[in-house]
């Protein structure tokens, strides 16, 4: 069986956490592995964005074939980094992080969190913005909730606030505690970020955001294949022609063919990602 044209995620909650042993073992082992292979597959995993502040190391997880990390960004509100412990991300400018990531050729998928005790009732337009001026095209948005054996479940116990059982769904607009925000503006606040950030105007422009900014390390030329052309063939007919918000897809569609034809692939792939997401 071929591997060629596979994925790899590397299940880690911070692959960087051992920045030296990945610069003098892990990394430079995978990039004589993956060119003495000719590149058989693409890398993704999880990663704290200070990997923003370490221009080597993001180049050498390029060369390595990682194309893609997912950042738990989880809120642009500083005081509910605090609350939630996340070091990383405070006193930083997140944004020129993100920009910074993505230059170097790693795509981001952001994780992001509503229903902090310090989310201010401002925070559901501050998030729309932040996702937008950021290019992070998949844009993981959820309701805080507590599950078992957390800091979190402790506390809320303490304070009288924790409810029933968590799903295991932060996306199914269900909450295990009582929020210091009004639970109905909280849920409503949720789906408007939702509904916005989706929605075909929003999505488009932060496609084109995001390729704007985008600089892959590798080129690679893959070979055309027949699911590759009905694939193009089917957007064309759903998105360019019967969806009702064609014009942006059209857009997008001859921006990426004439001005970064190297990017046409990836912009079409994310055109269908949009139809799937919304």
């Amino acid at each position: 069986m071929s591997i060629r044209h596979a994925h790899v995620f590397f299940v880690d909650d911070n692959f960087i956490g051992n920045k030296g042993k990945l610069k003098e073992q892990i990394l430079p082992g995978l990039i004589d592995w993956m060119e003495r292979h000719n590149h058989p597959f693409s890398l993704s995993t999880e990663v704290s964005i200070n990997v923003s502040d370490d221009e080597e190391l993001m180049y050498l997880m390029g060369r390595a074939g990682f194309e893609s990390v997912f950042v738990g960004i989880e809120s642009p509100n500083e005081s509910s980094l605090l609350e939630c412990k996340k070091i990383p991300n405070k006193n930083r400018d997140l944004l020129s992080s993100i920009h910074a990531i993505q230059r170097s050729g790693l795509q981001v998928y952001g994780g992001f969190i509503l229903g902090f005790d310090n989310d201010p009732p401002s925070i559901f337009n501050t998030l729309i913005a932040f996702i937008r001026d950021s290019g992070i095209v998949t844009a993981m948005v959820g309701i805080l909730n507590a599950p078992r054996g957390i800091r979190l479940h402790q506390r809320l116990i303490k304070e009288g606030r924790l409810l029933n059982s968590f799903t295991g769904d932060n996306t199914d607009y269900s909450m295990n505690f009582i929020p210091k925000m009004i639970a109905e503006a909280l849920l409503d606040g949720y789906r408007k970020v939702v509904e916005t950030i989706y929605s075909p105007k929003e999505y488009f422009a932060r496609v084109l955001q995001f390729l704007r900014t985008y600089k892959p390390l590798h080129r690679r030329r893959a070979r055309v294949r027949t699911t590759h052309l009905v694939a193009l063939t089917k957007s064309i007919v759903f998105l360019g022609v019967i969806d009702r918000e064609r014009l942006y897809y059209w857009k997008l569609f001859f921006w990426s063919l004439f001005r970064h034809p190297s990017l046409f692939p990836m912009a079409i792939t994310y055109a269908i990602y949009g139809f799937h997401f919304r």
